[in-house]
Order: structure tokens, then sequence, then C-alpha cells
């Protein structure tokens, strides 16, 4: 498609292989509406409206109803424009469900095995089935969080100054000592795993956990790791299934704040290490972000940004928290900053946090906000500063 070329819904329908009744339902119920109507009345596409129609195919294809795409459609803050993002935001939600059939496939064929032992039938491997089957069925809800966590990644990549990255940084601090024992708690999509494949040692044994089924499996999928070094369990963090000084390391790596009673999760982590083991436990300092949050407030008393959950556990208060049970307590920080340059960016970053910046900032209070963080780059000599204070805690289990 040249620049400024529409086309019609008879020509968009034999491109795509769509009905032009399915086009024109499209359009009743406000799901893809054409960019212009001519003077002869004819519906016109333009390149926008095909990447909105390619991504309502996918998300369809995905299993989402309609309803639920058209809710994520007219609620995503990416601009049509940015294809790339817009793709890899679906092949990662496909990812996740591709891993997602594979784990019902694995429990089904365990069931097989189990009827070709025995005559009668496994009841309890079937009510095993039914539950894996239902276990992350929102998959309109793991494309919203997958969004929000593009937005998030997109941020630091393209505007933090140290290009170290905080996983490749942070697993170097675990060092290199051979056949350790590792566990990981609410280790999320394995991220400090996948961008450190090339660089784990072959003696280490890696047991990752998270309180959901499904990113456990995301998490293996991401992994893809054949050498047996990893194994995966579901599992809560304040009553971890291991036995008593297990492990030579313990992660929790940007989750301890999430914990319900953080105390029970030490107690539970002091527990599993060995003696003199260590526990690498990260967060973020109150100053990690402020920025956000005072342009939110100088824009509106009303706006939120970051999520209060951080006042549970952070780089000020982690000390206190964690000599309930730990005596050794280093802590080492992660130097970086951001210098924003686009508002946008910003814009998504904010609006996919848990507070109130996504329902608040639309219409006409998303453009003038966007003014607003124009104007303020410009005062800024171009670019906004952003501060960024991350580390973790290490803490060594010292017996009485």
């Amino acid at each position: 498609m040249e620049d400024n070329e529409y086309w019609t819904t008879g020509q968009i329908a034999k491109r795509t292989g769509l009905t032009l009744r399915t086009l024109r339902y499209y359009d009743q119920i406000g799901l893809l509406k054409p960019s212009h109507v001519n003077h002869a009345s004819a519906r016109l596409y333009s390149k926008e409206d095909l990447v909105r129609l390619q991504k309502i195919d996918t998300l369809k294809y995905i299993g989402l109803s309609l309803d639920e795409i058209k809710s994520i459609i007219h609620g995503d803050s990416f601009p049509e424009q940015d294809l790339r993002s817009s793709l890899m935001l679906q092949k990662e939600v496909i990812r996740q469900k591709v891993a997602h059939m594979q784990y019902v496939s694995k429990a089904i064929d365990e069931a097989l095995d189990m009827l070709e032992k025995q005559a009668e039938t496994d009841w309890d491997s079937l009510s095993e089935i039914i539950q894996t089957i239902h276990t992350e069925q929102d998959w309109g809800e793991q494309y919203q969080s997958a969004l929000r966590l593009q937005a998030r990644i997109r941020l630091y990549d393209t505007f933090s100054a140290n290009k170290t990255g905080w996983h490749r940084w942070f697993f170097d601090q675990l060092g290199s000592e051979p056949n350790l024992r590792i566990l990981e708690l609410g280790c999320g999509d394995a991220a400090l795993w996948s961008r450190n494949r090339d660089r784990i040692p072959p003696s280490w044994s890696i047991m990752l956990t998270d309180i959901s089924s499904g990113m456990l499996e995301v998490a293996r999928s991401n992994v893809q790791d054949n050498s047996g070094r990893f194994a995966f369990l579901a599992a809560d963090a304040q009553s971890i299934p291991f036995h008593d000084g297990e492990f030579d390391i313990v992660i929790a790596n940007h989750m301890l704040y999430h914990v319900v009673d953080i105390g029970q999760a030490l107690s539970e982590c002091y527990r599993v290490l060995k003696n003199d083991g260590l526990f690498y436990t990260s967060t973020m300092s109150k100053a990690h972000l402020q920025e956000m949050e005072q342009l939110a407030r100088e824009f509106s008393p009303d706006l939120r940004v970051l999520d209060d959950v951080m006042e549970r556990f952070h780089l000020d208060n982690g000390t206190e928290i964690l000599s309930s049970r730990f005596s050794v307590i280093d802590l080492l920080r992660y130097e970086d900053y951001m210098k924003v340059d686009e508002a946008d960016p910003l814009i998504h970053y904010m609006t996919s946090t848990p507070m109130n910046a996504r329902d608040y900032l639309k219409g006409d209070k998303l453009k003038d906000f966007r003014s607003f963080l124009n104007e303020k780059i410009i005062e800024g000599n171009g670019s906004i500063y952003i501060t960024m204070d991350s580390g973790f805690f290490r803490s060594r289990k010292k017996s009485l």
C-alpha cells in the first residue's frame, strides 16, 4: 500500500480471505470502523486499519471473544503504526498458549499411561486434566499482562543508561562456584535464566517455582533447557515444599513485596537454606521512578502511577525486615537512570501499572497529558530525567 492509499471493503476481503459479512459486522459493532467513507458511500480502510484487523484476527485465533477483543483494541495505548511491538506481543501470548496446550497434552499422556497399567479408570488423573485445562484460561488477561510488561521493558531497554541490563548484572552477583543447588521463588517468566542461558555453569541444579502453574509453563518454554539442570514446581513462598537445608542459594527477585506474610516467607527461606547459604532478594528504593509520580501529581492530584505495594519491602526498610531471620546482610545497588525524550513510552509505562493511570488517561485527558509531558521534555533540554534505584540484599544463613 502506498502512502495515502485506501482499500475498499471488497479489496480487503479479497486480500485477507475474510468475508464481506465479517467486515461489515466488525464495522456494525464498532470493532473495526473504516477510516474514511467517500462521496459514493464506499467504506475505505487505511494501513492502520489493516494493522488493527490483523491484531483482531490473531486475538480471535487465541480464543478471545469479540467483546474481549473490542475492549483490548479500544484500550490499547500503543500506536497502530508500531507494528513490530504489536506482532511481538501477539507472538508472546501465542507462545504462552502453546506452552499451556503442551502442559495439558502432558497431563493427558500421563493419564493414558495410567490406563495402560491398570484396568480401572483413574478418576484422580481425569480430575487433574480438568483442573489443568482450567488453569490460566483467561487469555484476554494474559494479553493485557503481556502488553503491560512490554511497556515496562520497552522503556527500560530504550532509555536506561546502564546497558549491562539488570538480569545480566544480577546473575553476575551469584558467582560461578560449581555444584550449587539454587531455588528461585516467584520465577515469573524465568528471564533471569533465559537471558543468561549461555553463562549457567553445567553443574548447577536449579529449581524454579511460582505460585502460578501457567506462569511456570511460560518459564519452562523460555528456559528451553534439555540438560536436566532445571526443575519446575508450583509453590507458595510462605510454604516452601522442600526439606531443611536443601539449597545453597535462594532467590526472590522483585517479588517479596507481593507476599502476604513476608515474615513467614523469610522463615521458610531460612529453613531451606544450608548453613552458610545465601539469600538474594531484590527490590527498589522509594526514590525509584519517583519523577513519574511527581509528574502525574503535577498534572492532576487525582492521578496515581506507582504501586503502593512497594512500601512493604524496599531498599530503605529491607535490612530491618530481613534482620528478623538473618544476621549477615549486605546491600548491593544497581547504578542506573533514564533520560526519556519521548512522551508516549512514559505514558505506556504509567498506564501499565495497577494504579488508576490507564483509567484516568483517556480521551482529552490523555491528549492534555501528552502535551504536558512534551512541554516538560522541552523544559528539560530535550529529556525528562528519571531516577532508577534498584538492588538486592545478600543475606547469609548463620545457624545459632
